[in-house]
């Protein structure tokens, strides 16, 4: 008999958080050694997503700039070209094109970081001015 939850109902299988299927795919383009198909990324992640589901979402992270696809045959073969933290600046890169007061956006973020967050930050601008520079 299936197990049941008190209402009697089946347990509904867990629903993903914003963006971890495609840190999932990302991170499985990642342990490729060569560009791969969908068949492949979808057997890498367990085989239970559906295909169309794996193709629309290596079609999203294609659109953010993630991930790059080359045709092979009638198909493509798909490649990561950022990693999840590079996703995840995709994402606040598009977060903050969508707004209008970019300034007033950035200085929210920034007095929301903590005392490490923030000597971090300030780390990272001072090494890329210099890299600029040089």
């Amino acid at each position: 008999m299936a197990d049941r939850s008190e209402g009697g109902a089946e347990p509904s299988p867990r629903r993903r958080g914003q963006g971890e299927l495609e840190a999932q795919v990302l991170a499985a383009l990642r342990e490729a050694s060569e560009p791969v198909p969908v068949a492949w990324v979808r057997e890498h992640l367990g085989g239970a997503l559906a295909y169309t589901t794996v193709i629309t979402i290596l079609t999203r992270l294609r659109a953010k700039g993630a991930v790059e696809r080359e045709r092979a045959g009638r198909s493509f073969r798909w490649t990561a070209v950022a990693d999840e933290a590079g996703l995840a600046a995709l994402r606040m890169r598009k977060v903050l094109d969508a707004e209008a007061d970019r300034q007033a956006v950035l200085a929210s973020f920034v007095t929301g970081l903590s005392a490490n967050e923030e000597r971090l930050l300030r780390e990272l601008l001072s090494k890329a001015a210099e890299e600029e520079e040089g």
